[in-house]
Order: structure tokens, then sequence, then C-alpha cells
């Protein structure tokens, strides 16, 4: 997994501006997804991130880059929590949370909508997305918006900045540890 790989997708995550990053990656095996994820596990737990691999299908692994704190804060919202009710999960730890999103991405090809939950994005504009089938948003970036869009253009304008400024520092031989910034609670 390309560190520049990771930066391009996960910036705003390392940087601590969100809980969690998503991509997918080629790999020869699920076994060298594993190992890799592994080795990125030694490199960013010290700062307080976790890597986790959710799925591995035709040659390419889906990692979800998150800080742990943090998901456990925004599942805890009473909106998410309903959201994932309605879902099928119940009432559980953030790491049973996890593992029945890996269920559900495996069980099907298509992306289930509370994934967002998992991705820090509003309850609303995910309850939104579910809702209305992904349709009449009021404006789209990193996700479709359905409830504050100034709000959420400000995130987007950040997450934007942030990925090009970590880009830049990547390129100039800055480590990926070095990116990736302690925050508290996470």
């Amino acid at each position: 997994m390309p560190d520049a790989m990771i930066v391009r997708h996960c910036a705003p995550t390392l940087a601590g501006l969100k809980t969690a990053s998503m991509f997918t990656c080629p790999f020869q095996s699920r076994e060298e997804m594993n190992r890799q994820v592994s080795r990125l596990n030694r490199r960013l737990a010290p700062r307080g991130i976790r890597v986790l691999p959710l799925r591995y299908r035709g040659g390419r692994g889906l990692i979800y880059l998150y800080r742990p704190g943090w998901l456990n804060r925004d599942l805890q919202q009473a909106e998410s929590r309903c959201i994932l009710t309605r879902c099928g999960y119940g009432w559980d730890t953030c790491a049973g949370q996890l593992r029945r999103l890996r269920q559900r991405l495996e069980s099907s090809r298509e992306f289930p909508h509370e994934i967002g939950l998992f991705l820090g994005y509003p309850p609303e504009d995910v309850r939104g997305f579910m809702e209305e089938k992904a349709e009449n948003y009021k404006c789209v970036g990193c996700w479709k918006v359905y409830g504050d869009p100034e709000r959420a253009q400000r995130t987007f304008d950040r997450y934007k900045k942030c990925t090009d400024a970590y880009c830049r520092c990547l390129e100039k031989g800055r480590p990926i540890e070095g990116l990736a910034v302690i925050r508290k609670g996470s």
C-alpha cells in the first residue's frame, strides 16, 4: 500500500479533521492485504489511528482507516443509533458494529448506506441519502448533503486543503507517521 495512496484518500483522518476514511487498493491475495494492514497499524497505532481491512474481492481490498474513540462517539449519537438499529445493528460495542459492517460488505456487492456513519458523515445526511434514495440532495462533495449545505461545503474545502497540503509534505519526504496527528479522544 503506497503511502501516497493512503495520504491521497485519508489525509483528513490523518490530520484529525475526520473520524475515518476508506479506499480500495490492489493486492495479490487476502494474506498480502492482511500483512500490509498489520504493518500500517504498527506505524499508525501509536498516533491513535487504526487500520482495518473491510473486504477483499477480485484482487482489491477495501481498507478502512479510523480513529476508534471518535468512531465510538459518532456511533453513539442518538440519530446514528436509530439508523444503525433500523439497518440490523444491535446495541453493540464499536468493535461489534465494525464486525457487522464487514459482514454486510462481504454479503453484498453494494455499499450499505449506513457506511456514511462509519466515515463521520452527519447522521442527517446519511438518513437523507437513505430516505431520498440518493436523490434530492442540496449539494454534493465528499458525500451527498441533505442537511446544512454551507457547513458541508466548508468541511469539503477543509478536507481538500488538508489533502493538498499533506500530499506536498509527503512529496518533500515527510513520513506518514509524521503526518498522523495525535488528537484527544481518538
